[in-house]
């Protein structure tokens, strides 16, 4: 064999060689399929989080908001209670001295569902 031949000879080796290694390679950078399935699975578990995150907070903010409504609830119930008494107090006193209260004007149905036990 002259030297061209093995210039050839040497050059489809390299050649042959080098698109085995070429071929190796872009099998091994090839994801398997439980490599994309895993990914699959941690990109759905984070946005799961996320989401969980913001169910969370807003839930919070729904039972702050609940607290200050049971609060201020109260609180009007008190004052209702305090002007009831009051509007008793003064029918009794304008009975002692002898008058009579003027007629009552007349309630909506919805105040009735929650003052109808009074007598005013």
């Amino acid at each position: 064999m002259n030297a061209e031949g093995w210039t050839a000879a040497s050059g489809g080796a390299v050649a042959l060689l080098s698109a085995g290694v070429t071929a190796w390679g872009a099998r091994s950078a090839r994801r398997t399929k439980r490599q994309e399935n895993r990914d699959d699975f941690l990109a759905i578990t984070n946005q799961q989080g996320r989401a969980i995150q913001r169910l969370e907070a807003r839930v919070q903010r729904q039972e702050t908001e609940a607290e200050k409504q049971r609060e201020r609830i109260s609180d009007q119930d008190e004052a209702i209670g305090w002007l009831l008494h009051r509007v008793r107090s003064l029918v009794t006193h304008i009975k002692r001295a002898g008058m009579e209260p003027p007629p009552a004007e007349p309630m909506s149905e919805r105040a009735r569902r929650y003052i109808h036990h009074i007598d005013v």
